[in-house]
């Protein structure tokens, strides 16, 4: 099965992954092989692919949804899917996968994940394949640029004849086609970063988070600056298996909760800055067109 071939297993706190399991995983087995026993079942109902664990398919790196800091990967995502594992009585676990499948719900087929976290934009080309969770995040796009390059606006790019950048099978690499760009395709965020700061690029579309944590560093600061946010009505939702209904209502409970009870706020200061309260409560909108 080459498309299994090559994820990396991600193991959150006070989970370990015995060496034979990772070994199976890099090789690519299917869900006869998880946990040894097949599916499991977790509080209310809720049927897991592998025993003890909530099994998260995400794309890394994807800060400041999901990246590996400090040999664990952590972020807005990930905290709040530790908020479902905990109600659920389970520990997550992370898959590392190519970002094609979140698309086509393959690994969730497959019975390779429970569900999948990826700062994923819900469309309603990608409903037919999974059931999106309620959104829970409202996102906009940034176009981010070195300061040298003179450039002033995302119609300035194409003016001036600049190259621009996007993360391949996103949305923002989507937008940029329909404004008549031919966008160099990179595989990660931190691919379109170091495209722009190698030079590859002049300017690139990315989801604005993204931008945020990039320009909590210093040098980023320095080099590269924001001249155009576009609001493309995109909200992130989290994945589940087509009819699994139980897990799904799990995770949208997760977030209602943690809205509620000021969890949400907590983490969104954390992981993205200063609270914005819309795009904790957002209003739906599942036919818009991201990562």
């Amino acid at each position: 099965m080459n498309t299994l071939l090559g994820r990396r297993v991600r193991t959150l706190a006070a989970t370990t992954a015995t060496a034979a399991l990772a070994l199976a995983l890099a090789a690519g087995c299917t869900s006869s092989d998880s946990g040894g026993s097949g599916t499991k079942t977790a509080a209310g109902g809720v049927e897991l692919v592998k025993a003890g664990h909530l099994t998260t398919c995400t794309h890394l790196p994807y800060p400041p949804f999901q990246s590996e800091i400090d040999g664990k990967v952590q972020g807005f995502d990930v905290s709040l899917i530790d908020l479902v594992a905990k109600n659920l009585g389970v520990k997550q676990e992370i898959l590392d996968t190519p970002f094609e499948n979140f698309k086509t719900g393959a690994f969730l087929n497959a019975g390779e994940c429970d569900l999948a976290a990826a700062g994923m934009t819900i469309t309603a080309e990608r409903k037919k394949n999974v059931d999106f969770s309620d959104p829970y995040f409202d996102a906009t796009q940034a176009v981010l640029v070195d300061k040298k390059s003179g450039i002033t606006s995302l119609a300035d790019v194409k003016t001036k004849g600049r190259k621009l950048g996007a993360q391949a099978q996103t949305t923002g690499e989507d937008y940029a086609k329909k404004q008549g760009f031919d966008p160099v395709s990179f595989e990660s965020s931190d691919a379109v970063l170091n495209g722009l700061r190698t030079g590859q690029v002049q300017a690139v579309i990315i989801d604005y988070p993204v931008v945020q944590g990039w320009l909590k560093t210093k040098a980023n600061a320095d080099a590269f600056q924001v001249v155009d946010n576009l609001n493309t009505g995109e909200q992130y939702g989290f994945t589940v298996k087509k009819g699994n209904t139980r897990l799904l209502a799990a995770i949208n409970k997760a977030i209602k909760d943690a809205k509620a009870d000021g969890t949400y706020k907590k983490l969104y200061e954390k992981w993205i800055g200063p609270y914005d309260a819309t795009a904790a409560s957002p209003s739906p909108s599942p036919s818009s067109s991201a990562s």
